[in-house]
């Protein structure tokens, strides 16, 4: 299988910033302020593992015309250079009195001294990463400066994904696909679950991962009661029902799904919540069509669920996107009536409660195409997997 060439063209950057200045028009704003992560790589293609630290910001701000202006801390000068953007301004950071923010006012200052309006995300799944206190201070040295909530704009754009973008997922896809399949071979009874999730992570890498950095799950016997706790130091047992779900990433886009399997062997409940999730799944990929919303997509699995699900646990979706980050808009909600396009990614994640309070989740990557869905991850087995 051939690897995806890393990085974007800078065409690619160039469509992205196209089509949000069309829709800056549209809505009356003069630019786009943007501060995390995500929205950053998004419009420049800056990636580093550097965001890890909360210690300075980072700003790119995306004119009406022309192309996007940086203000990020020196240290960050050469890495952007290496971008299409070309307008750099930086400071000496950390820099608590100032950090960036005479930087940033005097690049708005012409735009409040006409009274224009820009962009800030505001919505639900946005942040602010920048002290409230210094937005406070930026704020207040721009009179006349009116902001904008740019939510739908920033994902409207990033719901639908370039082949480029979909060439990537589908590719770390892939790679997560042969490490669930390799499961029963470094996966045993006796094992510490804590063990079994670096075994994961080091088959990942192995198959060509350039990260595991979310890996979760759980195993119990008869079935798992949680399954965001960090793994524990418990030997996997005959009986137990164990789940792994990862999001490991290629150049920057994430997959997200996970599989289930019972060790040494299964009972009838898991089996029965196995079959129902994996009839759900089935429904949610024959829904999973241009023109049909999220609620619709929910209530597609929903009905399936509902044959055998005991409550009382509630998720809140089944599903959501995926690219850049680990979970994107939209959510398969009764709540989202985002409509889906092609060329969104999914996952579908029907999830149920059943016996003693287990639980079971199961989930696929998709991309939504112009007539039947497409499957990025390999289909989980028909019938739950016994491991030995």
């Amino acid at each position: 299988m051939s690897v995806p060439e890393r990085g974007f063209p800078t065409a690619e950057f160039e469509a992205r910033l196209d089509r949000a200045q069309a829709l800056m028009a549209g809505a009356g704003l003069d630019g786009i302020l943007v501060m995390t992560e995500a929205e950053v790589r998004y419009f420049s293609g800056y990636q580093t593992l550097f965001w890890q630290s909360p210690t300075r910001p980072w700003f790119l701000f995306l004119p009406a015309k022309g192309k996007p202006v940086a203000v990020i801390p020196e240290i960050g000068a050469a890495l952007m250079r290496r971008t299409w953007v070309e307008d750099i301004r930086t400071w000496s950071a950390p820099a608590p009195e100032d950090d960036g923010i005479g930087l940033l006012t005097d690049l708005l200052a012409p735009y409040a001294g006409r009274g224009a309006k820009i962009g800030l995300p505001k919505g639900h799944e946005t942040q602010l990463r920048m002290p409230l206190g210094d937005y406070e201070r930026l704020i207040a040295g721009l009179p006349g400066l009116e902001i904008a909530d740019a939510t739908p704009i920033i994902r409207g754009l990033r719901m639908v994904k370039s082949p480029r973008e979909i060439e990537k997922i589908g590719h770390i896809c892939a790679i997560a696909s042969r490490t669930f399949a390799r499961v029963p071979d470094f996966v045993h009874s006796g094992q510490p679950l804590e063990e079994t999730f670096r075994a994961f992570r080091r088959a990942c890498l192995e198959e060509g991962a350039d990260d595991v950095p979310y890996l979760v799950g759980g195993a119990d016997q008869g079935g798992y009661h949680d399954v965001i706790s960090p793994p524990s130091s418990r030997p996997l047992q005959a009986g137990d029902i164990l789940m792994l779900d990862t999001g490991s990433v290629f150049d920057g886009y994430f997959c997200d799904f996970d599989r289930n399997w019972a060790v040494g062997r299964a009972d009838d409940a898991s089996r029965r919540a196995y079959d129902v999730l994996w009839r759900a799944t089935e429904a949610g990929l024959a829904a999973a069509r241009p023109g049909v919303t999220c609620r619709d997509l929910f209530r597609a699995m929903q009905g399936v669920i509902a044959e055998y699900d005991t409550g009382p646990g509630d998720v809140g979706r089944l599903g959501h996107g995926l690219g850049m980050q680990l979970t994107e808009w939209p959510s398969h909600a009764l709540f989202d009536e985002t409509v889906l396009e092609a060329n969104m990614v999914l996952t579908l994640e029907p999830s149920l409660s059943y016996g003693d309070g287990r639980i079971m989740v199961h989930e696929e990557n998709i991309v939504v195409t112009d007539g039947a869905p497409v499957l990025l991850s390999t289909r989980a087995a028909r019938d739950l997997p016994v491991i030995g």
